[in-house]
């Protein structure tokens, strides 16, 4: 992954408007909390393979960016993105990292089901 080229990534984004794509979207600070505070609870997200039609979206902000795609049927979005690839496969993959390298937030889109 290399840091989000705001640009090119609008423009990967855009490759998947009106069209169904396979979604994946997770969120954690579990095992990477580092808080010492037992009133302060670890949260996380998971949502993989949810078919979804694109109708719209964009990236926004200065870094960390924040992905927000219109469906059908409501939004999905993801905030605190700070790398992403185009792979070989057609996926655009964008994951927010935080200052220890550690996975935050990913958000994926794929035209073909994850493995």
């Amino acid at each position: 992954m290399q840091p989000i080229n705001k640009e090119a990534v609008q423009k990967r984004l855009e490759s998947f408007f009106q069209k169904t794509v396979y979604i994946h979207l997770e969120t954690t600070n579990g095992a990477y909390a580092s808080h010492f505070n037992e009133q302060v609870i670890n949260v996380g997200a998971f949502i993989r393979n949810a078919a979804v039609n694109v109708k719209q979206g964009k990236i926004t902000g200065k870094g960390p960016f924040r992905v927000g795609l219109e469906l059908d049927h409501g939004w999905v979005y993801a905030e605190g993105l700070t790398d992403w690839e185009f792979d070989g496969q057609g996926r655009l993959l964008m994951a927010g990292h935080n200052r220890d390298g550690q996975l935050a937030v990913a958000l994926q889109i794929s035209e073909r089901p994850f493995a």
